[in-house]
C-alpha cells in the first residue's frame, strides 16, 4: 500500500502539492479561527452531576446568565459619584440596552463609600463561548462609554468580557509559541542537515498541517466540542513537533537511499514504502491514545483528545502525500550544499554506542532502569495543586474593572466561596433565619470572613430592619439607583438594602453567603483539600436552618471536583491506553512479546518524567503541588509519542534481522536511525519546552514534564533499554512469528 502511495505522490507531485495548498487556503478563509472558540474556565468542563456544578445551578438567580454576563463598573477617582457621574452612568446603561446582542442591562449596586456604581449586562446566546460574536458585542458595549465626566472611569468586566480578553491573549500567546518553536526547529534542523533548504522543506508539512488543523478543529466546536487555550497551545506543540518528526523519519531514509546510489525517484518511493508503515503506526498510537480520552468524565480531556487527534490525522495525511511530492519536485537540491557521500551500514556515534550496549546488555538495561526508577521515587512527594481557571489578563479592561470592584466592595466579592441554601418559604418576613445561618457558619471555624444579606455593601442590617425595608420599599432588585425624592430612608441604608438582591433571590427562597476559607485563597491547594470538610459543615448548617437544599460553589469547590474527577479518569483510561498501544505494536511488529517490554519501558519513562516534575516544581521549586492535568496529559503524550521512536527503531531492527544476526541487526538499526531519532526527539522536546519558557502555571508544568519525558525516551529508552532488551530476548522478540530464529551470542561488532 505504501509503495502505491509513494508512486502516486511522486508521479502527480504538482497536483498533490497544489491540492493541499488550495484546501488549506480555503479552510483558513472559510472556517473560524481556533482562538475564537476558546473557553478557559476549567470548571466549565465538569459534568452536570458534579457538586460544584449543582451548587452553581442552585445559585443561578445571582449569576445573571453565567458566561453570557458582564458587569459595567463606573468608578469615581476621588470621592463619591457626582450627579453628573450618575447621569453619565444612566446614559451608558440606556445605550448599552440598545446595543445588538445585549438582552438586558440591570442596575446593580453602589458601594458603601459611594465611589463605585455597577450594572449587570446580559448578552444573547449568540455570544456564548466568546468568539467573533462575543468580541464584537463586548467591544460595542465598551464603545458606548464614550467620554465620561472628569475623574469617572468606566470598565466592562465579568465572565464574557473576561473570556473575550482571554481569547485575545491566548491567540497572541499561541502565535508567540508557534514562532519560537519554528525558529528552534529550523536552527536544530540546520545543524542536523548542514543545508539551507532541507530544514525549511522538512518543517513545511508540519506548518501546513497546523494551518489546516486549526480551523478544522475550530469548526468542530459547532458540534459541541469545548476548546480551551490549553488545547490550542498543545496543538501547536504537538503538530509542529510530531509533524516534523514524521518528516524526519522520511527525509533521513530518503537521504540514506540516495547515499546508497539510488536515483531520486527510486530513493523517494522506497523511503515511503519502508518508512510509511512506521509513520502510520506511530501516528496511530498517538491518535488511539488521544481518542481514548473520550472515555473521560472531565470535559477538558474529552475535548482535547478528539481535537488533537484531528491534528495528527492531518499531519499523517500530509506527511505521506504532500511531503513526498514536495521532495520529488526539489530532488537532490533539498540537501544543498551538503554532499551525499556513500556511507556504510553503521555510522557515527550511535553505531558505536549500540555496539557497547549489545556487548553488555544486562549492565545497560540495569543502568537505564535504575536511573528511571530513581526519578520515579520522587513521586512520594506528589500532591495535586489548586488552579486559577482562566485568570484576568493583566492590564485588560476586565482586570481593571475587577480591581475596582475589589477595592470598593472588598476582596471577598472576588476571591470568595459561595455557600447556597434553599429555604422552603420566603425569608422576607422571617429574616432571622439569615442571622441563624451566619452564626452557624461562623461557629464552624472554617471561615475567616462572611458576608450575606445582613452585611451587604459593608453596612450591617438587623433582621427586623430588613423586614421593615421590604414592607416599605418592596423587592430590592426593583429599586432605582437613587432614593426617591422626599424619601426619609438614609442613603447608605438604601444602598445596603438594594445590595441584598445579590444575596437573596427575588422569590426570597434562595440565600447566598460569601465566605473566605480559613484554609487559604480559593486557588490554593489547601483550599482544594478543605472542600470536603466545608461541604460537610454546610450540609449540617443547612439542616439546622430547615433548608431543602444546599451547596458550595466557587473556584475552590470546582477545583476539588476537577481533581477528584481527573483522578478517577486516569484510573479508568490508563488500562485502555496500555492495551491499545500493545495491540498496535503487536500488529506492526507481528509479535506478542516485544510489545510488552516496549510498553513497559515507556511506562517507566513516564513515571520517571512525572517524578522529575515533582522534583523540579514541588521539592526544589517549593510549589504546593502538581497541577491536576499534568499526570493525565503526561501519561497520554509520553506513552503515545514515546512509542513513535520504539516503532521506528524496532521496525528497522526487524528489517535488518532478515539479513543479519540479531546483534548485528540491532547495531546497524540503532546506528542508522540514531540521527533520525535524536533529531526528532530534540525537535519534539523543544516544541514542548517552548511552552515551559513562554507560559506559566499549569501549562509551564505540562511543557516541562513532556519535554523531559521525550528526552528520556530519546536518550535512555531508545539508547539503553530497548537495544539491550532486544538482544537479551533473542529470537523470542518475534514470537509467535517464525520468520526470525536468531539466537547467536553477543559478539564484538565495530569498525
Amino acid at each position: 500500500m505504501f509503495a502505491s502511495v509513494g508512486r502516486f505522490s511522486v508521479r502527480y507531485r504538482w497536483a498533490v502539492v497544489l491540492g493541499w495548498l488550495g484546501v488549506t487556503a480555503a479552510a483558513v478563509i472559510v472556517l473560524p479561527s481556533l482562538g475564537s472558540v476558546i473557553r478557559n474556565d476549567n470548571t466549565a468542563f465538569l459534568p452536570r452531576t458534579a457538586p460544584s456544578v449543582e451548587a452553581a445551578d442552585l445559585a443561578a438567580p445571582f449569576l445573571l446568565g453565567g458566561q453570557l454576563s458582564g458587569t459595567i463598573v463606573a468608578a469615581h477617582q476621588d470621592g463619591p459619584l457626582t450627579t453628573a457621574d450618575q447621569r453619565a452612568v444612566g446614559r451608558i446603561e440606556v445605550q448599552a440596552r440598545q446595543t445588538p446582542d445585549v438582552v438586558s442591562v440591570r442596575d446593580a449596586a453602589v458601594s458603601v463609600d459611594g465611589e463605585v456604581r455597577t450594572a449587570l449586562v446580559e448578552f444573547s446566546s449568540r455570544t456564548e463561548g466568546g468568539g467573533r460574536a462575543g468580541a464584537v458585542a463586548v467591544a460595542r458595549v465598551r464603545s458606548e462609554f464614550g467620554a465620561p465626566p472628569p475623574d469617572l472611569t468606566v470598565y466592562l468586566t465579568g465572565p464574557l468580557p473576561e473570556l473575550v480578553d482571554q481569547q485575545h491573549a491566548a491567540t497572541q500567546t499561541a502565535t508567540e509559541v508557534e514562532l519560537i518553536s519554528i525558529v528552534f526547529i529550523l536552527a536544530l534542523l540546520g545543524v542536523a542537515f548542514r543545508s539551507f533548504l532541507a530544514p525549511l522543506v522538512t518543517l513545511a508539512p508540519a506548518g501546513l498541517a497546523l494551518a489546516l488543523a486549526s480551523p478544522v478543529i475550530a469548526e468542530s466546536a459547532k458540534l459541541g466540542t469545548q476548546i480551551s487555550s490549553l488545547m490550542q497551545l498543545l496543538l501547536t506543540a504537538l503538530v509542529l513537533g510530531a509533524g516534523t518528526d514524521y518528516s524526519l523519519f522520511l527525509v533521513f531514509r530518503y537521504r540514506e537511499n540516495l547515499r546508497k546510489g539510488l536515483g531520486p525517484r527510486q530513493a523517494l518511493e522506497t523511503a515511503v514504502e519502508r518508512v510509511g508503515e512506521s509513520i502510520t503506526f506511530s501516528a496511530a498510537t498517538v491518535i488511539a491514545a488521544l481518542l481514548s480520552l473520550v472515555l473521560a468524565s472531565f470535559g477538558l480531556y474529552r475535548s482535547v483528545g478528539p481535537g488533537l487527534a484531528i491534528g495528527i490525522v492531518i499531519v499523517l495525511m500530509i506527511d505521506l502525500t504532500f511531503f513526498p511530492a514536495l521532495l520529488a519536485i526539489l530532488g537532490r537540491s533539498v540537501f544543498f550544499p551538503s554532499v551525499l557521500r556513500p556511507d556504510g551500514p553503521m555510522r557515527g556515534r550511535w553505531g558505536r554506542v549500540a555496539v557497547r550496549v549489545i556487548r553488555h546488555p544486562v549492565i545497560a538495561l540495569a543502568t537505564g532502569a535504575t536511573a528511571l526508577s530513581g526519578l520515579a521515587l520522587c513521586l512520594v512527594s506528589y500532591a495535586p495543586s489548586g488552579f486559577n481557571p482562566g485568570g484576568y489578563i493583566t492590564g485588560s479592561d476586565s482586570q481593571l474593572g475587577e480591581a475596582a470592584l475589589e477595592a470598593h466592595f472588598g476582596a471577598a466579592v472576588l476571591a470568595s466561596t459561595d455557600v447556597v441554601v434553599a429555604m422552603p418559604s420566603p425569608v422576607w418576613e422571617n429574616p432571622a433565619v439569615i442571622a441563624q445561618g451566619e452564626d452557624l457558619l461562623e461557629s464552624t471555624g472554617l471561615f475567616t470572613s462572611l458576608s450575606d444579606a445582613l452585611s451587604a455593601s459593608g453596612l450591617h442590617i438587623r433582621p427586623n430592619g430588613l423586614a421593615y425595608a421590604y414592607r416599605h420599599l418592596g423587592p430590592p432588585a426593583d429599586l432605582p439607583p437613587l432614593p426617591p425624592q422626599g424619601s426619609r430612608v438614609p442613603t447608605d441604608f438604601y444602598n445596603a438594602y438594594r445590595a441584598t438582591a445579590q444575596f437573596i433571590s427575588s422569590d426570597g427562597r434562595i440565600l447566598l453567603y460569601r465566605v473566605s476559607l480559613r484554609a487559604g485563597t480559593p486557588g490554593s491547594t489547601a483550599a482544594l483539600q478543605a472542600i470536603p470538610a466545608v461541604r460537610a459543615a454546610v450540609s449540617d448548617v443547612a439542616s439546622q436552618m430547615g433548608a431543602t437544599a444546599n451547596g458550595v460553589a466557587g473556584q475552590a469547590a470546582g477545583a476539588a471536583d476537577v481533581s477528584t474527577i481527573s483522578g478517577s479518569d486516569i484510573v479508568r483510561i490508563v488500562p485502555v491506553v496500555l492495551v491499545v498501544l500493545t495491540l498496535l505494536l503487536a500488529l506492526v511488529l507481528r509479535s506478542l512479546v516485544a510489545p510488552l517490554y516496549l510498553v513497559a519501558s515507556v511506562l517507566l519513562s513516564y513515571l520517571a518524567s512525572l517524578g522529575f516534575a515533582v522534583l523540579a516544581f514541588v521539592v526544589i521549586g517549593r510549589q504546593l503541588g502538581i497541577n491536576f492535568t499534568l499526570p493525565f496529559f503526561m501519561f497520554v503524550f509520553i506513552m503515545a509519542l514515546g512509542e513513535d521512536y520504539n516503532i521506528l527503531v524496532m521496525t528497522r531492527i526487524r528489517e535488518e534481522a532478515a539479513r543479519a544476526p540479531l546483534p548485528t541487526a540491532v547495531a546497524t538499526a540503532v546506528g542508522n536511525t540514531g540521527t533520525t531519532v535524536t533529531s526528532a526527539g530534540l525537535v519534539l522536546a523543544g516544541t514542548f519546552g517552548v511552552l515551559a519558557v513562554t507560559t506559566s502555571g499549569q501549562i509551564r508544568q505540562i511543557g516541562t514534564g513532556l519535554a523531559f519525558g521525550i528526552l528520556l525516551d530519546t536518550f535512555v529508552v531508545r539508547t539503553l533499554l530497548v537495544p539491550s532488551a532486544v538482544v537479551l530476548m533473542g529470537r523470542w522478540n518475534w514470537w509467535p512469528s517464525r520468520r526470525f530464529h536468531e539466537s547467536d551470542p553477543v559478539v564484538g561488532y565495530g569498525r
